[in-house]
């Protein structure tokens, strides 16, 4: 665990909620969250003297030095990889052929394409990005209203933090201390979950609208040659879930692996030249640039909340406030829910995690239990105003209004709650596959 527990809290004053507060209002004026973090915590430690300022400099370089977070740039790298050799398009094909002869056929493969890219990419935005170029005009020719296809692809996207390997989770396990691989275990179920909840509910609102009215009848022969057409771009995460969940390797491995595979398999059939690896590098360096800085410096920030006392803070004011197990987890999902909508995935897992794991803790929330819930939760707030990436990545693609979207993906928010619900008062969903 990368957070210290303090012998004793310091008192709180203007010398830690001032840092605090300039964190909250640097993030309000758009300042990059790594700049934010890195002013708020250089300040927090220079006035409240509980931890030396060089602390900073040791936690980001050992931070950093951590095996399981290579993971990222190579899982990104994929993801990447994958759009440019065209094996996305031959997942998608795959999920058409599977689920095209149902009523809601292609709306129901988008969706299923999605979960496909995020057993790969561990990004919800590539995928989004992904999915999205290739199926919303196909989407509009079925019967959809663009709007409305826009946010079934943002929605179906969501499961790219969801579904293992997940860049979150990775994230999430650095910060508090907990296995990688026993956490892409745990989030299998409740990410299909997530990914089924989604389908159904296309699925009732085609009923209900008549968006799509699909006349294909599934037919093995058009689905075995699908997947064989495809068999290069399923193997991949076959490679990684496969190889993880068999402990052949490590997260971190199976992700080195599947780069080099999708870029020889790109070689081999031809669709990727070597003119393509220098941008596909770039496109994957922006991605990292963002991340990494930000979960460098949440290290640092953990241990300072940690020193300073905030979560015992936090411990003893939610349990003064109420006893009841039921009402704590309430008021922590309500919590993540609304911080998913303001912020994402990563930055929100630096700075909420560390302060409510220990609540989490103390009421017997088991810590994989706690880490899905979480990231679930927060997965919401790739769909919901006003930050909701998702969102802002397909109305780019698209030239839809963002709140014209925002309204046709209530009926999936709603539905991913019930179930981030469900798997907070239901904890065998997430513990089952470890146990």
């Amino acid at each position: 665990m990368l957070y210290a527990t303090p012998e004793a809290s310091v008192a709180w004053g203007w010398d830690i909620t001032g840092p605090l507060i300039l964190i909250v209002i640097l993030l309000g004026l758009g300042i990059p969250m790594w700049v934010s973090m890195g002013t708020g915590v250089v300040l927090l430690l220079f006035f409240t003297g509980t931890l030396p300022v060089a602390l900073i400099g040791e936690s980001l370089f050992e931070g950093m030095d951590a095996f399981a977070l290579i993971a990222v740039p190579l899982f990104i790298l994929t993801g990447d990889a994958l759009v440019r050799t065209g094996l996305s398009n031959r997942l998608l094909d795959i999920a058409a052929a599977t689920t095209g002869s149902l009523r809601s056929g292609f709306g129901s493969a988008t969706v299923l394409g999605c979960g496909f890219f995020a057993c790969i990419s561990g990004s919800d935005a590539a995928g989004c990005a992904a999915v999205g170029r290739m199926t919303v005009d196909r989407l509009v020719e079925a019967g959809y209203p663009k709007a409305y296809a826009s946010a079934l692809v943002a929605s179906g996207a969501c499961t790219g933090i969801l579904i293992p390997p997940s860049i979150a989770y990775i994230v999430i396990g650095l910060i508090l201390g907990v296995p990688t691989a026993t956490l892409f275990t745990a989030a299998i179920i409740p990410g299909a979950m997530v990914l089924g909840v989604i389908m159904l509910t296309n699925v009732a609102l085609n009923r209900i609208n008549g968006y799509e009215r699909s006349d294909i009848k599934f037919s093995f022969a058009v689905w075995t040659k699908a997947m064989w057409d495809g068999r290069y771009a399923i193997l991949i995460p076959f490679i990684i879930l496969g190889g993880i969940y068999s402990g052949i390797f490590t997260p971190t491995e199976a992700a080195a692996i599947a780069v080099v595979t999708t870029i020889v398999i790109g070689f081999f059939i031809g669709t990727l030249r070597p003119s393509d690896i220098p941008p596909m590098l770039i496109s994957s360096a922006k991605v990292n640039g963002v991340i990494l800085p930000t979960v460098a410096l949440s290290l640092p920030l953990a241990e300072a909340i940690g020193s300073i006392g905030i979560p015992q803070a936090v411990i003893e004011s939610m349990l003064a406030l109420t006893d009841s197990r039921v009402i704590l987890i309430l008021l922590m999902m309500l919590i993540f829910v609304v911080a998913g909508c303001v912020m994402e995935a990563v930055p929100n897992i630096v700075l909420i995690a560390p302060v409510l794991f220990p609540l989490a803790q103390e009421i017997g929330i088991h810590d994989i239990h706690f880490c899905i819930i979480m990231v679930t939760a927060l997965g919401i707030g790739f769909v919901t105003p006003p930050i909701g990436l998702n969102l802002f990545v397909i109305t780019g693609i698209t030239g839809e209004p963002i709140m014209k979207v925002a309204g046709y993906a209530a009926p999936y928010v709603l539905s991913m709650l019930a179930v981030a619900f469900l798997l907070a008062f239901v904890p065998w969903f997430s513990l089952v596959l470890i146990q």
